[in-house]
């Protein structure tokens, strides 16, 4: 979530949280706050940083912190409260705790909500579309 943003070149401030495992051997969580840089309109960078905990069962629990970049589509909605976001996010963690974990992440981020588009195209062809679309007769 990211508040303060009434129109697209607003930056934006707000909390994240996170849960995510590697290989199901482990589990991470985490928070903590995000700050939006509108730098270009459609693709501003968004820049995190927060602190996390990892469990796995031999090592037990552990602290670390974290900080992330992600710069890609998350526009600013007019009309709604939701907007798709998806881009290319740079992270690195490191581990405070004895075992000293140190990672480095580098990814693509992609809404959900766009991988159903194709299925929500194909439903609406087979339909036939809706009735604001059928030709005035």
């Amino acid at each position: 979530m990211l508040f303060g943003r009434s129109k697209v070149t607003d930056f934006g401030v707000g909390p994240y949280a996170e849960v995510m495992t590697h290989a199901f051997d482990e589990v991470q969580f985490g928070a903590g706050v995000s700050t939006l840089f509108p730098v270009l309109q459609a693709l501003p960078l968004v820049a995190s940083v927060g602190g996390y905990g990892r469990y796995a069962p031999m090592q037990g629990l552990e602290p670390g912190v974290a900080g992330a970049l992600f710069w890609g589509s998350r526009s600013y909605n007019f009309h709604a409260s939701y907007v798709m976001a998806f881009g290319l996010l740079a992270q690195f963690r490191y581990g405070l705790g004895p075992s000293r974990e140190t990672s480095i992440v580098i990814g693509a981020q992609l809404d959900l909500v766009a991988l159903s588009l194709p299925f929500q195209l194909l439903f609406n062809a087979v339909r036939g579309g809706s009735r604001d679309t059928r030709p005035v007769r």
